[in-house]
């Protein structure tokens, strides 16, 4: 083989690899319909809000890392598809301090200004900040009422937008999550029924029935709270049900 033919060879086997990396991150989908949006390298496909706090994102040791740099909400947005309906969300989460942090869902931008987002707020945070944050629902809405959905509860707004709350059996317990260690999340969002599971449990779900107002197609986001916070994020995977 010439010299040139062996060029040719080398660069069609480097544009092949290439494709498959690619193709790996946000557009290949395994026969379970399940894909990585997180590369483990890079923070390709996801943006800072705002881009003054950019310097908090980094990827370290194969992970996202969040590091709040001061005391408001900062966001790292999964940006290769904008607008999600129905999907499940996949990832696991360690804390590296205590802090408050969680997963921004069907996002979209607060015009009032009230926050940067609003939208349905999977909570986490360190253990022992308290089952309103960790492993609970928080509503971020720009004008609809909030109401609490702590960890071990099923809550179901109505049409008319009041609420009613039930204890859920066999929840998540505190003591089933790691404290400075890996837990793994899962969170189906199909309709208007949202559940997120910690480590193979359920911890908390909804049901948003209000006639006006319901979110059903938005961001994903990553969160962080407040100034010394440091979280990580890996293992991101999506399915998108529709």
């Amino acid at each position: 083989m010439s010299p040139t033919q062996k060029q040719r060879r080398f660069i069609a086997i480097v544009a092949g690899l290439s494709l498959l990396v690619l193709g790996a991150y946000g557009t290949a989908r395994g026969d379970d319909g399940w894909v990585p949006i997180f590369d483990g390298a890079t923070l390709s496909g996801w943006r800072a809000n705002p881009e003054s706090l950019a310097a908090g994102w980094s990827v370290k040791d194969g992970a996202i890392q969040g590091k709040g740099i001061e005391n408001r909400q900062a966001y790292l947005v999964y940006s290769a598809n904008e607008v999600l309906s129905d999907f499940e969300l996949k990832f696991s989460y360690r804390m590296l301090t205590d802090g408050n942090t969680g997963v921004e869902l069907r996002a979209r931008v607060d015009t009032t200004g009230k926050r940067v987002f609003e939208g349905y707020h999977a909570d986490l945070g360190h253990v022992g900040i308290g089952p309103l944050i960790l492993g609970a629902w928080d509503f971020h809405f720009a004008t609809r009422r909030e109401f609490p959905c702590a960890r071990g509860t099923r809550l179901v707004i109505e049409e008319d937008g009041t609420a009613h709350a039930e204890r859920l059996e066999n929840h998540v317990r505190l003591v089933d999550i790691k404290k400075r260690d890996w837990n793994r999340c899962h969170i189906v969002a199909r309709g208007n029924h949202l559940r997120f599971s910690i480590n193979g449990t359920l911890s908390s779900e909804f049901v948003d029935g209000i006639r006006e107002g319901r979110l059903d197609s938005g961001l994903i986001a990553l969160q962080i709270h407040e100034k010394g916070t440091v979280v990580q994020f890996r293992d991101i995977l999506l399915k998108q049900l529709r």
